[in-house]
């Protein structure tokens, strides 16, 4: 402490006091005057620059500086991976997805293989069209079967959580990876690691306790006409095939980077084909093959165009976290936390993690406390072994998923589908949502030590 305190200037209290201003200002805004997140991160990152004595033509070309940046290395592949998401759900390949594995599966495998469903299905999409296609799924399955409908549903919400907060190209460990310049292959494999044993935890192995907790049973089905699909759905192998493929192409090329030696063809083309770009608008393009040979021409334009509207607020909302991440660099904030981190010896895996945790139960996003956390502790990641940045990234992304409650979409979005009152949902989504948090920690952690 003594070192600490022997170090410490006026000008770095007066950062530390930007950055705490201009968070707070983010977090009114988004819980009290409801702004979008977007106006939010805009109007704090101007507050920390102003405080923080940043001459106003260098803010402004510091913020637009990180916006640009952020959407060109981030933008693009979600983009891509909103096209494959929705190629997915309009050529029935979700539904043959769904009706392959649940026709396997029956007693005390259903939990099991909902999270098998939802890890899946949650692959190429986001969180909220994840969930609103399998909700009819978690809602079929319990009529059914006759089983606790948080028996079922937990295991969904866990396979889909995970992979929306630990792994690519979901628009969080994406920002992160960019924000930290991590390897995206090595922190996708990593992120797997990590998600099939908090995935196990979480969903099916929690859900015991949760259909305890909230003895609950399906709400009675509408009488609402079914959304019209294809005829000929893709096979089960053909979208599954689709699905894996970029992941699979990312995998390659981490390995590649380990395994082989420079300048070989091998290891040049697996570079080329697993470069996030490539492997996504690879997955796109065949998927338009394999996924939307039932659709027909028509349908198949309609379907990758209406792909692109709905992802317009979170391209917005990771451009403007960009942005305040740049403010925060240029600004000086990040030096002084990667100086209190260092001379306090302490952890950024769990500085990183604390940072998102803290963001993400005062705005309840997880995109924004992904983005805000990654550019704080950018500049503990300089130096970093390609793995150890990796770890941090997830480290990141699991802090962002910590007990997610009244201010979080996703909360509302699962207790009006399900038909629970709050309190149910607490005990039930929020705490699943801890513990997918503190599990990923408690494994990254460890792994940080191997690697």
């Amino acid at each position: 402490m003594t070192t600490l305190a022997a170090g410490w200037t006026g000008h770095d209290t007066r950062l530390i006091g930007a950055a705490v201003l201009g968070i707070a200002l983010i977090v009114v805004l988004i819980t009290k005057a409801r702004f979008h997140p977007f106006l939010a991160l805009v109007l704090g990152s101007g507050l920390l620059g102003l405080v923080a004595g940043m001459p106003v033509d260098k803010l402004v070309d510091s913020f637009t500086k990180g916006v640009g940046s952020t959407v060109a290395g981030v933008g693009v592949l979600i983009a891509l991976g909103s096209m494959l998401g929705k190629l997915l759900a309009d050529s029935g390949g979700a539904d043959q997805i769904v009706d392959t594995i649940l026709g396997k599966a029956t007693g005390r495998k259903l939990p099991w293989a909902m999270a098998l469903v939802a890890a899946l299905i949650g692959l190429p999409m986001f969180f909220e069209i994840g969930l609103v296609m399998l909700i009819p799924v978690v809602l079929l399955a319990a009529r059914r079967s006759g089983k606790p409908l948080m028996l079922l549903a937990i295991p969904a919400l866990a396979g889909l959580s995970v992979l929306h907060g630990l792994v690519p190209p979901h628009p969080g460990p994406l920002v992160a990876v960019d924000s930290l310049k991590a390897d995206l292959g090595l922190t996708l494999g990593l992120g797997v690691l990590v998600a099939i044993p908090t995935v196990i935890i979480a969903g099916p192995l929690f859900a015991r306790l949760a259909a305890r907790w909230v003895p609950v049973t399906a709400p009675e089905a509408d009488e609402a006409d079914a959304e019209e699909r294809p005829e000929r759905r893709p096979s089960f192998a053909a979208t599954l095939g689709t699905v894996l493929l970029p992941v699979v192409l990312m995998l390659g090329k981490a390995l590649a980077d380990i395994l082989l030696a420079k300048g070989t063809t091998a290891r040049t083309v697996l570079d080329f084909l697993g470069t996030p770009l490539v492997a996504l608008l690879l997955a796109v393009l065949v998927g338009m093959v394999t996924l939307g040979r039932g659709l027909g021409r028509d349908r198949l334009s309609a379907s990758v165009a209406a792909s692109l509207p709905p992802i317009a607020g979170i391209l917005l909302i990771v451009g403007a976290g960009g942005g305040f991440k740049q403010t925060l660099v240029d600004a000086g904030v990040g030096d002084v936390i990667t100086g209190l981190a260092k001379d306090a010896n302490f952890s950024p895996l769990l500085l990183g993690w604390l940072i998102a945790v803290a963001i993400r139960l005062a705005t309840g996003s997880a995109t924004v406390a992904t983005v805000s956390a990654a550019g704080i502790i950018a500049p503990l990641a300089v130096g970093l072994a390609p793995p150890q940045a990796a770890l941090l990234a997830l480290a990141i992304g699991a802090g962002s998923l910590f007990f997610s409650h009244v201010n979080d979409a996703g909360f509302w979005l699962v207790k009006e589908y399900f038909g629970l009152s709050v309190g149910q949902t607490v005990r039930t989504w929020s705490v699943m949502e801890t513990i997918i948090s503190v599990v990923g920690i408690l494994l990254i952690l460890p792994l940080s030590l191997v690697f």
